[in-house]
């Protein structure tokens, strides 16, 4: 059986660790490299890092905070944020991520996601799905940061990410988000039905049960977390001796 991956997130905006609720208010959390070099330390199995504010500026993700960072970390690297095109993959890539995850542009431009997968491997392409709920239980993608809402049903654009080649979706439930309540088990649960690539739950981290849910009820292949870690309201280490002892397969160290 495959382990589960825990997987810090930092949200970078002016080149600082940031985080908010439904993705406003953000709140400054510290510095990059620090948080990225202290969660690899203890024991993350991979980290992302998302230039949240790149692609509303219109300007692509800061390569050399990329670079610092991957120099300074010894997990796989996930980084997103501003992405148009395969160049600036290549760039990324090149300045140390192991792994790059396209949102908006993905929408917007969907042969992006077949063209990458086919250059570079299915393996680095991470699909990022921004889902807010809507009536009769279907959820609706949102792109642009959140800002923006695209009429597209979250469960028919994953199956079409998947068919175009991507290797793995990073799912974020809006109304979750940064509110410490609990993940959509229901959309997460949704969506690893009727897609067979992993799926990252990401949006409501803020107990070790929430964590444990969205692994065993949700089918979650990794969960993102980020306020509950950057604030020190819990630990990676109690988070995988939690899981262990409950007897979900993970990394110890």
């Amino acid at each position: 059986m495959l382990t589960k991956r825990i997987i810090p997130c930092l949200d970078v905006k002016d080149g600082k660790v940031v985080k908010g609720i439904h993705f406003e208010n953000l709140r400054e959390a510290g510095e990059v490299v620090t948080y990225a070099k202290y969660y690899s330390d203890e024991g993350a199995d991979e980290l992302v890092f998302l230039d949240i504010s790149a692609t509303l500026e219109k300007r692509k993700t800061v390569k050399h905070l990329v670079k610092s960072v991957a120099s300074n970390i010894s997990i796989p690297f996930t980084v997103g944020g501003g992405i148009k095109n395969i160049s600036d993959i290549q760039i990324l890539l090149e300045n140390g991520a192991d792994k790059v995850s396209i949102n908006t542009q993905a929408v917007k431009n969907p042969r992006l996601i077949h063209d990458c997968a086919k250059k570079f491997g299915s393996q680095c392409i991470v699909v990022a799905i921004d889902a807010k709920k809507k009536e009769n239980n279907k959820w609706e993608v949102y792109i642009e940061s959140g800002k923006s809402p695209t009429g597209m049903d979250v469960l028919e654009w994953a199956k079409k990410v998947e068919d175009l080649g991507a290797g793995e979706i990073l799912l974020t439930s809006i109304d979750a988000d940064g509110t410490l309540a609990g993940y959509d088990i229901d959309l997460m649960k949704k969506v690893t039905e009727r897609v067979k690539i992993p799926v990252i739950a990401s949006g409501g981290a803020g107990s070790l049960q929430h964590i444990y849910d969205v692994l065993a009820y949700g089918n979650a292949s990794a969960v993102l977390c980020a306020t509950i870690l950057h604030f020190k309201q819990i630990t990676i280490r109690q988070i995988k001796q939690f899981l262990f002892d409950k007897k979900i397969p993970v990394r110890i160290v």
